[in-house]
């Protein structure tokens, strides 16, 4: 990031691991005796135990300096072996305290070259105001510790500081009647490796609550979402001029005013007011006596960098920014009198307004000492901005799992791209070649994801479909067009009065449309950011009226679909409450008046608001005006749509395996190898390509059919043949698919084959009558039927775990190749067919095709020479002959065909490894003749003698066949 020429701020940031239900002690409770701490707490909870406040507590004393010591640890930066961008850890095995964490990180970002900057903690409140004594914060202490070794390490070109809570950073005010008040970080602030004061700003811009007669609105200030609303609570309103001394004022708005009685420095306990902070000097008051002597922190020494400042996208985020909502968290809450729904628009509210009231010099004043702001604005970061990729993040949820708190929550990701309606607006009339002092935008508020201008159209009416859109008006007024949103208070009530009466008619004129010259339903379609800019419709209607008329309109702009629904809804409740329209005139008087402002009708002893469509002025004021219903603009969103993400599939090298197996059905040749492949995602078709060289691949064969492979859990002892193994088990995870218990019939049929390598390039197949699911992908087989199509004597002895098993179904490819590639080694590549076959999703493989399936299988029942009364002499060895012929199976003939072209075989005579002699023969038996013997051993073999052989059956393609060695007894 450094190198693409970004500020970076390294932020270590500690995450409590803490599941429901656990057994820890909670530090928040008397002596500590209860068990169960709450949920995935804040970090900002950590603390002595027990607590201060509760019973037992070790606030105070010197136990609480020894588990603050604990907490930290005594890592030093030289307990780290650094080898390039490699660090180790040289100190004690069981030191996992904070210091290791941060020094562990800063050689990290020393051997990455450095940051800009760099936090040693973050949001600690709880570990900072533990005391070891009456004004001893030893956490306070360690950090400064800490800061000084970083500085070792990160050196003079690193700003490094501390990321305090917004109610952390001021001071200490314990609220325990003591009347203590310490500004228990300035040893901190003012120690000389700490470059700056870090506050993660999430002070309250608002106390807005329902309805329109809460203190605020009373104000005159007209929505939440009003700029100078907002601003006019950075340096005022709650933690500045007042506070809630508890729940239930807060509910019902009592306010105390922050007051400092004699010593006339309310700024000790306002978390809002940075300047006098910053710019003053700093008494403790131990007991509510303040000292004589003042702290280390020297007034205007350092910038304040916002090292988080944010509001999540909630309702009413900005009455308590700080929240966030996390279902499984004990501190998941929405922000007071929130309605719990979406609302991004909030959201940008907040921090257009903080970012640009800091950015305003009158309020941002610059420091005497370092020549600089006090609030570093470049530096303030906002959060949060989420690298995962939008809109996959968040609507995988699947691969994210905390992508369900995206919605109300601080993401700016996927919102902040968005351009503020006011911006374009502005941009709009600019076009248009209005002076940009003749715009005023500032009574806008809301954001579009896109808008789409695909014909000629004049900005105006391009600004048209916006205020039908979001709700708006443009008037003008003293030489500036200016754009409010409708929905506001009443700025002045007029009655009948008021008004002056034209020749021959009435004071008012009031008019009520008809029901069927109304909608019943309106129906908008606009687009979707987190869908491609797919269409999306929205749709809203009235059931108990007269019309059946329905109002479709199509909006070229991105919006989320829920949002879309709630400006819809107001629109249609727009048309039926303006559909009574009023007529009247105003005398000169009432000049202040423009339109869309809003004037509260009062006739009979009741009153309605009226919002003001034209003025026209002459002797009198013409005005025209309709019906408003404040309620309209208030409403919740509709229902959240997920979005259906049309995902770019990434194809990864598959799992490619191929086999020299025998002839498995009479349908395929039996000298040709197989292939399977496994892949996820599957590309739909896997090409075979191979070269007798390393290049000039050519295309052999594809297929369409993912086939089913796995690998061996655990060792596969070798088993019996011929009848079922019951003594082993076969446990194999596979990659996908599943595995089945089938009837014996059904195996003697063929089901659940699968193919086990044993050696590299050596199969056994095994079938298996029980399955049994154990775990997601994991089957343990028995009722084993071993050695199956004449691979007996491939038995692994154990097969080791992590050995290769394919299924044996209709996924297993045959390769189409001729009996002249047999034995050639040849060059493979596997991979998707979509791809090229240089591309790197093709694996490379060395296979020579042997013609497993031409090899004849070994002989069985070689007969034991003592079965035979003989004397020495000539020895004659019998056998019966296999047959490879997959129609051998076949218990009504009389003998198995032969399956190839000529009965041979040959017979060694075996001295342990050594062939003493081979022996041919054209029948299934041969003559080991007494000369021979007397050749071999020196004497014809007698009684007790003991004579070692071996047995092919011999292919005119292939050869010898698969062996059968026998021990004979003499």
């Amino acid at each position: 990031m450094k190198a693409r020429g970004l500020r970076v701020t390294f932020y270590p940031f500690i995450l409590m691991d803490v599941p429901p239900g656990n057994t820890l002690s909670n530090p928040y409770s008397d002596n500590g005796a209860e068990t169960g701490q709450p949920a995935f707490p804040w970090r900002g909870r950590i603390t002595c135990s027990p607590a201060a406040g509760y019973a037992g507590s070790v606030d105070k004393t010197a136990t609480a300096a020894s588990q603050v010591a604990a907490f930290f640890g005594g890592a030093s930066p030289s307990d780290f072996a650094i080898s390039g961008e490699t660090i180790s850890w040289t100190g004690p095995s069981g030191d996992w305290g904070l210091r290791r964490m941060v020094l562990h990180y800063a050689h990290l970002c020393a051997a990455a070259g450095g940051v800009d900057a760099f936090l040693i903690g973050t949001e600690m409140p709880g570990l900072t105001t533990i005391r070891s004594g009456a004004s001893a914060y030893p956490a306070v202490q360690a950090f400064r510790d800490l800061a000084t070794d970083v500085r070792s390490i990160l050196g003079a070109g690193t700003a490094i500081s501390y990321a305090a809570d917004w109610s952390e950073y001021f001071g200490h005010q314990p609220g325990d009647s003591s009347g203590d008040a310490f500004f228990h970080l300035d040893p901190f602030w003012a120690d000389g490796n700490v470059d700056f004061i870090g506050i993660d700003n999430y002070m309250p811009l608002s106390d807005w609550r329902d309805g329109f007669e809460h203190a605020d609105a009373a104000e005159g200030w007209p929505a939440i979402y009003d700029r100078a609303y907002l601003q006019a609570n950075i340096a005022g309103g709650e933690g500045y001029d007042w506070f809630y001394a508890s729940a239930a004022e807060r509910s019902a708005q009592v306010r105390t005013p922050i007051t400092d009685g004699a010593a006339a420095k309310p700024w000790v306990f306002r978390y809002k007011d940075l300047r006098a902070w910053w710019s003053n000097a700093h008494y403790d008051r131990p007991g509510g006596v303040e000292s004589a002597t003042p702290t280390a922190w020297a007034p205007q020494s350092k910038p304040v960098w916002f090292t988080e400042l944010g509001c999540p996208a909630i309702d009413r985020g900005t009455n308590q920014p700080n929240v966030f909502f996390d279902p499984k968290s004990s501190e998941s809450f929405t922000p007071h009198f929130s309605r719990g729904w979406r609302d991004d628009a909030i959201q940008r509210a907040y921090l257009e307004a903080t970012y640009l009231w800091w950015g305003e010099a009158a309020n941002n004043p610059i420091s005497l000492v370092y020549g600089g702001r006090m609030v570093h604005v470049p530096e303030c970061a906002a959060w949060t901005w989420d690298a995962r990729p939008y809109p996959f993040f968040p609507a995988l949820t699947d691969v994210w799992t905390d992508g369900g708190n995206w919605r109300l929550g601080h993401w700016l990701t996927g919102r902040l791209g968005a351009v503020s309606l006011a911006a374009l607006v502005r941009h709009l009339c600019l076009r248009a070649g209005f002076p940009e002092e003749r715009i005023d935008v500032t009574g806008l508020w809301g954001a579009v994801e896109g808008y789409a201008i695909g014909a000629l159209e004049s900005p105006r009416a391009s600004i048209t479909t916006l205020s039908r859109h979001f709700g708006f008006d443009a008037v003008e007024t003293e030489g500036v067009i200016r754009f409010v949103m409708r929905g506001r208070a009443a700025v002045a009530s007029v009655s009948p009065d008021d008004m002056v009466a034209a020749r021959e008619s009435d004071v008012l004129e009031l008019t009520r449309g008809q029901e069927t010259e109304l909608p019943q339903a309106l129906k908008w379609q606009v687009a979707r950011a987190d869908e491609d800019y797919e269409a999306a419709q929205v749709e809203t209607r009235r059931i108990t009226v007269d019309t059946t008329r329905i109002a479709s309109e199509s909006f070229p702009m991105a919006v989320p679909p829920e949002e879309a629904e709630r400006r819809c809804r107001r629109a249609l409740m727009e048309a039926w409450t303006g559909r009574e329209s009023t007529v009247f005139r105003l005398p000169p008087s009432r000049l202040a008046l423009d339109p869309a402002d809003v004037v509260s009708f009062a006739h009979d002893g009741r009153a309605f608001p009226l919002r003001l469509v034209s003025i026209a002025d002459a002797d009198a004021r013409g005005i025209e005006a309709v019906r408003q219903d404040r309620e309209a603009y208030d409403l919740p969103p509709g229902a959240p749509r997920p979005s259906a993400l049309s995902q770019a599939i990434v194809f990864g090298a598959p799992e490619a395996v191929l086999l020299d197996l025998p002839q498995l059905t009479e349908d395929l040749p039996a000298h040709r190898p197989f292939a399977a492949a496994h892949a996820v995602p599957w590309p739909g078709e896997i090409a075979v390509f191979r070269s007798p060289s390393t290049d000039g691949f050519e295309l052999l064969t594809s297929f369409g059919t993912r086939a089913r492979i796995g690998a061996l859990v655990s060792d596969f002892y070798a088993g019996p043949t011929s009848r079922f193994d019951l003594g082993n088990a076969l446990v194999v995870d596979l990659l996908t698919g599943t595995l089945e218990s089938v009837t014996d019939l059904t195996l003697f049929g063929g089901a659940n084959a699968l193919a086990i390598e044993t050696a590299p390039g050596v199969w056994e197949i095994v079938q298996a009558g029980a399955a049994e699911l154990m775990a997601p992908g994991r089957y343990r087989l028995t009722r084993l039927l071993r050695g199956q199509r004449g691979t007996e004597g491939t038995m692994g002895n154990p097969t080791p775990a992590g050995a290769r098993v394919v299924l044996l179904d209709t996924a297993l490819v045959s390769l189409p190749i001729a009996e002249a590639d047999l034995g050639i080694p040849w060059n493979w590549r596997i991979g998707p067919a979509s791809r090229s076959v240089s591309d790197e999703t093709y694996v490379a493989q060395s296979f020579t095709p042997q013609g497993a399936g031409l090899r004849p299988f070994s002989v069985v029942h070689v007969e034991q020479p003592w079965r035979r009364p003989r004397t020495p002499g000539d020895l004659t060895i019998r056998w019966k002959r296999r047959s490879r012929a997959l129609a051998a199976d076949s218990w009504g003939g009389l003998e198995v065909p032969l399956g190839e072209e000529l009965e041979v075989y040959e017979v060694e005579i075996l001295d342990g490894a050594t062939v003493k002699r081979v022996l041919s023969t054209a029948t299934t038996s041969v003559v080991y003749s007494a000369a021979q013997q007397t050749a071999d051993w020196g004497a014809p073999l007698g009684a007790g003698d003991t004579l070692d052989i071996r047995i092919y059956q011999l292919s005119t393609l292939v050869g010898r066949g698969a062996p059968k060695t026998v021990t004979l007894s003499i």
